[in-house]
């Protein structure tokens, strides 16, 4: 299940959630990922509240931005995070439910992949602000392949209403 490079591959790995205690999910995700075979999470962002986009009726989600290196595969990882979402009683009832949890595969390194089922840098990752936010906070200056930097990119979602939630001390 790993990649036959024994290299490292830096990515960053959005969080969501808005059923249940999204809180608690995204901890719980966290420590998932730190678990991973051949992964060391680095690092992860706050967590911040966000309007559901193109969807109205639902709670607000819980976001974050989590950063691993990583020697699994682009696909292995994929597989491992909807392995994660299952166990957190993610279902895909239809397009755009609401999550217990939502994991996405953000940047692969500085790959730009586009597998059935994957697609880095993350489709639209750019014009939400729940993703260039947290994302910011851990690496302002992290290039998104084909797109721009992260910190220049910021301007372009200005508009987003995102709140950031007090951290747990």
């Amino acid at each position: 299940m790993t990649s036959p490079s024994t290299a490292s591959v830096n990515a960053f790995i959005g969080l969501g959630a808005n059923l249940g205690d999204p809180v608690t999910a995204i901890a719980e995700a966290c420590e998932a990922l730190a678990a991973l075979p051949d992964t060391r999470f680095v690092a992860r962002s706050g967590n911040y509240r966000t309007a559901p986009v193109g969807v109205s009726g639902q709670p607000d989600y819980i976001n974050a931005v989590a950063q691993i290196d990583t020697r699994l595969s682009p696909m292995a990882l994929l597989v491992a995070l909807m392995d994660i979402e299952t166990r957190h009683g993610r279902t895909r009832d239809f397009t755009m439910a609401p999550r217990t949890l939502d994991l996405d595969v953000l940047l692969y390194g500085d790959q730009q992949i586009a597998l059935p089922g994957l697609h880095v840098p993350h489709p639209r990752m750019h014009q939400r602000a729940f993703v260039l936010v947290p994302l910011a906070e851990l690496a302002p200056t992290q290039e998104i392949p084909g797109i721009g930097r992260v910190d220049q990119l910021l301007a372009a979602v200005a508009d987003q209403v995102i709140a950031p939630l007090p951290r747990a001390t």
